[in-house]
């Protein structure tokens, strides 16, 4: 994969797609990758196919980017950053933006801090808990920390880490990451957020709360509950991806 410098740290990124297409930036969940969050589930086919340029990153301390282990190497802001320093290096001055759990709160971050960056917003997997916070992150932490999966006893906290060792992450880093600062953005914060979004969350997600209770907080959102699924389980959802292709067709109709 291509790689480029973000602040000093190297990060790896996809790019398909013909280059006069609109784009479509992809923004991965914790302890995930594009590749596992993006080409495996099929939204990088399904996006291109739908006629879209699709660049997407592997977070710093994930997949084939660069791994700090310090705590300050992280951090919501810092993500999104690397996001708008992508897209500077590719040229691209105005795209969509998909982000799934973590991703989705980094994509909020580069909204407001880069406004003129984002056509249109999708949040999947985080819902009321954006502006709420995510509790419990102490004991994933500890869990990512422990000498063996045998040691975590908390059910949260062994999902994650059984899921760093499926996807092969660097368990120290992903701890620096979750230790990072994880405030909630405000509600007034989301409140400022002007293009269309969609808040995209399983029906039985209890990590990302509820997809209508954050939309209702946003000028220009709609929500949508992906049926039947978890948080785990929702991102490769077929019913997600087309209503994520109807979201980006809107802006285009």
């Amino acid at each position: 994969m291509p790689n480029f410098l973000s602040d000093g740290v190297e990060l790896a990124y996809l790019d398909q797609g013909e280059p006069a297409r609109d784009a479509v930036l992809l923004i991965h969940g914790f302890a995930s990758n594009l590749h596992v969050n993006w080409v495996d589930t099929g939204w990088v086919k399904t996006l291109t196919v739908a006629g879209y340029r699709v660049v997407a990153i592997d977070n710093r301390g994930h997949g084939a980017s660069a791994k700090p282990h310090e705590v300050a190497a992280y951090g919501g802001p810092i993500m999104a950053e690397d996001a708008r320093r992508l897209l500077d290096h590719l040229g691209l001055h105005k795209v969509h933006v998909v982000g799934y759990s973590m991703g989705a709160r980094i994509a909020a971050f580069l909204a407001l801090s880069h406004p003129q960056k984002v056509r249109s917003l999708v949040f999947g997997g985080l819902g009321a808990n954006m502006v709420r916070g995510m509790a419990g992150t102490g004991p994933i932490a500890h869990a990512l920390e422990a000498e063996s999966i045998d040691q975590v006893a908390n059910p949260t906290a062994r999902t994650f880490r059984a899921f760093a060792e499926q996807t092969g992450s660097d368990l120290k880093a992903l701890a620096a990451c979750i230790r990072s600062s994880r405030d909630p953005i405000s509600v007034a914060d989301v409140g400022r957020l002007t293009c269309p979004v969609l808040v995209a969350v399983g029906e039985h997600d209890v990590i990302g709360g509820a997809a209508p209770v954050l939309a209702e907080l946003i000028p220009n959102a709609a929500s949508f509950v992906i049926a039947g699924r978890d948080h785990m389980k929702a991102v490769g959802d077929r019913s997600f991806k087309d209503r994520v292709v109807a979201h980006l067709a809107s802006m285009t109709a």
